[in-house]
């Protein structure tokens, strides 16, 4: 019986013009992570010095409209405000990837989302495990551990100068897409603590007509911005996290399977205009306010809760893609593309436990900021992803020679 041809390559590369596109997101998004990277060293540094009594007071300070419900802190303004930026384009990157992208073939789709999935879901299991065992454990941080940071991810990527193959870049960076929508799902689901109809129900006003706008390609930004503010505000005083409504707007965002002309669709047109901000200036500043953990602070590396984050990022995370990806070549006729062997995926299956910007969220939403849970769950985060990213580089050097 003669070998039957794959049905399609785990891996292999996609199309030209997607292929140019995922290399520019990607260089924007390595700069974004070296700038995040520092912020959060800063941002431990000051924590840990005499400064730290000056670094919390800028955090703690408080300004807006408290009738408008955004009398907010400095850090809760990064973490509610600016992070609609950085899910704004999350959400536009998604609705790209699976209208118009290459993953709009279902088969080329199956296998970043099982990753993703698996690599959310093996994380949470080993928390919740850990800290159902543990006498004083604290359950609801199941997700923290869940999200990949493609940012940080990327960053350390391009300090170890990984020759690694652009189709697995880009694996990388898809998975951590899916993972920002899923994670975006369970905010809104597990992490709202109340709910106010009324607000929720009016933001879908100037939500449907930024639709309408963007729709007929409008893009004068004195009539979108106030339509998105004011959706995001809704949605903060309905008690949903704020960082949905970026979701929501982005999924408004028109995307073309074809380009009409030599110009880029309005998807592309907001991509570009916004990725810089994000990767530049929201989650760095939403990094540094959220990452000054006081190393000497809370239980330290014994707590159930410190202990579940590290697991889950180090190991939950690294054996749920790589397991999940073999699975999807297992049950499939897909097989890896040329040159590519189960060592590089598992390269990238260690580097996905890089979890930063949304798994910082989910502990303060789930712990309260500056609790003394949320301190041990920073400190799991900083911890976790910097030993995944060290065996990511060591497992990377390797695969280099």
């Amino acid at each position: 019986m003669a070998d039957r041809k794959p049905v399609s390559d785990l891996f292999g590369s996609g199309s030209l013009l997607e292929t140019r596109r995922i290399a520019d997101v990607l260089r924007t998004e390595t700069a974004g992570g070296l700038l995040l990277v520092t912020a959060a060293l800063v941002a431990v540094i000051l924590a840990n010095t005499p400064l730290a009594g000056t670094y919390d007071a800028i955090a703690g300070a408080e300004f807006g409209p408290a009738a408008l419900h955004l009398h907010l802190s400095v850090a809760e303004w990064t973490a509610d405000g600016l992070l609609a930026i950085f899910f704004f384009i999350a959400g536009l990157e998604l609705k790209r990837e699976f209208v118009a992208g290459d993953l709009r073939d279902p088969r080329r789709a199956a296998l970043p989302v099982a990753a993703a999935i698996g690599g959310m879901a093996l994380p949470a299991v080993i928390y919740t495990v850990v800290n159902l065992v543990a006498a004083d454990g604290a359950p609801r941080g199941w997700a923290i551990p869940s999200a990949t940071d493609i940012a940080f991810a990327l960053a350390v990527l391009g300090l170890i100068n990984t020759h690694l193959p652009a189709a697995l870049r880009t694996f990388l960076l898809t998975l951590a897409v899916v993972d920002d929508l899923l994670a975006i799902v369970i905010i809104a689901i597990f992490y709202t603590t109340s709910l106010h109809v009324v607000p929720l129900l009016l933001a879908l006003l100037p939500l449907a007509a930024f639709g309408l706008l963007v729709q007929r390609r409008v893009r004068s930004w004195w009539l979108l911005l106030p339509l998105a503010l004011v959706t995001w505000a809704l949605v903060h005083a309905s008690g949903v996290h704020a960082t949905v409504a970026g979701v929501l707007l982005a999924f408004t965002v028109p995307v073309l399977r074809r380009r009409p002309g030599p110009g880029p669709g309005l998807a592309e047109h907001f991509e570009h205009r916004w990725r810089p901000l994000s990767a530049g200036v929201a989650v760095p500043l939403f990094a540094f306010f959220a990452a000054g953990v006081s190393i000497g602070g809370g239980d330290g590396l014994a707590n159930p809760v410190t202990i579940g984050v590290v697991l889950g990022l180090l190991l939950g995370k690294s054996i749920g893609v790589l397991v999940s990806s073999w699975l999807v070549h297992r049950f499939t006729r897909a097989e890896l593309a040329a040159g590519l062997s189960w060592w590089d995926v598992a390269g990238v299956a260690v580097l996905a436990g890089v979890g930063f910007t949304v798994s910082l969220l989910v502990s303060e939403l789930a712990f309260g900021a500056d609790s003394p849970q949320d301190e041990n769950a920073k400190l799991g985060i900083l911890v976790g992803s910097v030993l995944a990213a060290v065996v990511a580089g060591v497992v990377l050097r390797v695969r280099n020679r």
